[in-house]
């Protein structure tokens, strides 16, 4: 029996270095997270004060501790401070409010923000505990997103209204129902591989910006009439510039009626024929020249009446660009000029 008592010392020993252990396990943890964690007093003085705060807010623990709460708080935002503290006070924890904080270097980031009270073993309320977690990249991505879904919504909404007109413009200049479902069918595609071109990267990480260059759709809207025999016969060459999102359609459906008329009545109905276009900026301007050889002759200048021509001119209207025709012996050529601010916006 007088085993008893030293058996009971060394239990007592053993569960306080478990707890002396669990403790510093604890602070370890704490200590050592990705988060900012914080204690501060109910009159908002910083006690304690992790290395994840010190990269998320630019301060060491030596700089921060001791001082008020409110040097990582914008002015704009004290109230903030105020309302947390009072919630505090009456017992409640904060859970996951987003809000804005500042830098050392006065930067401000966006996080999120748990705050819970500290308790004495009476249940006093003597403090409280913040983790704090960055969440400027997560706004990013979530504002990058709305802003996709915005896009999608007006492009959807245009395109509809843009098939109405097409169905009726090309119903009007089409002498049979093949004619129709021929031209109305090209000049669709010609814009689904307009519009393809535009879209946001959504394979890698965030979204590309919803744009694409001039030789890009170019090189879409011609690819069709080149021959299948490999032998080229369509250049396209000079200065590439951006076409961005309000700009492309138009360009898109300017640009495949000329190919389109290039192949049906140009240099493009005939195996000989050949088209070289060249990009070039002249101070404030776009310029691409569209030089047609190799086609057949002819007699007269053509009627340009009809659906084309309105579509060429809405395209036009569209990007403020202008369009000048010379009908020479070796073929059309043509002078199509946009703003660059128009073309790129």
């Amino acid at each position: 029996m007088s085993d008893l008592p030293d058996i009971a010392i060394k239990a007592d020993r053993s569960d306080r270095t478990s707890e002396i252990d669990a403790g510093a396990w604890l602070a370890a943890i704490v200590e050592n997270s990705d988060d900012a964690i914080l204690s501060k007093t109910l009159d908002g003085v910083i006690t304690t004060w992790n290395r994840g705060a010190s990269r998320l807010f630019g301060y060491s623990a030596e700089e921060a501790i001791g001082r008020p709460v409110t040097i990582v708080i914008p002015e704009d935002r004290l109230h903030e401070e105020e309302h947390i503290l009072a919630r505090l006070r009456a017992g409640e924890r904060i859970d996951h409010f987003e809000t804005v904080r500042r830098r050392k270097d006065g930067t401000l980031i966006e996080i999120s923000l748990t705050v819970s009270p500290v308790r004495n073993a009476a249940g006093q309320i003597l403090g409280a505990s913040k983790i704090a977690r960055d969440i400027t990249a997560q706004k990013r991505a979530a504002a990058q997103q709305m802003l996709l879904l915005k896009e999608m919504r007006h492009r959807v909404k245009n395109l509809f209204a843009l098939a109405t007109g097409l169905v009726a413009l090309s119903a009007r200049g089409a002498h049979d129902v093949g004619e129709l479902t021929s031209d109305l069918t090209a000049r669709l595609m010609a814009l689904a591989a307009a519009h393809q071109l535009t879209l946001p990267d959504l394979d890698n990480e965030g979204t590309t910006e919803s744009s694409t260059t001039l030789f890009s759709l170019l090189e879409a809207i011609v690819a069709p009439h080149e021959l299948a025999d490999e032998r080229k016969r369509i250049f396209v060459k000079g200065t590439d510039l951006p076409v961005g999102g309000g700009a492309f359609t138009s360009v898109a459906l300017l640009l495949h009626e000329l190919a389109t008329n290039a192949a049906k009545y140009g240099a493009l109905s005939t195996p000989d024929g050949r088209l070289d276009v060249t990009v070039s900026v002249q101070d404030d301007d776009a310029i691409i020249h569209w030089a047609e050889c190799g086609g057949p002759r002819l007699d007269r200048t053509p009627d340009r009446e009809g659906f084309g021509t309105a579509l060429e001119q809405a395209s036009l209207k569209g990007t403020g660009g202008t369009l000048v025709r010379s009908w020479k012996d070796a073929g059309l050529t043509m002078e199509i000029r946009f703003k660059l601010s128009r073309l790129a916006a």
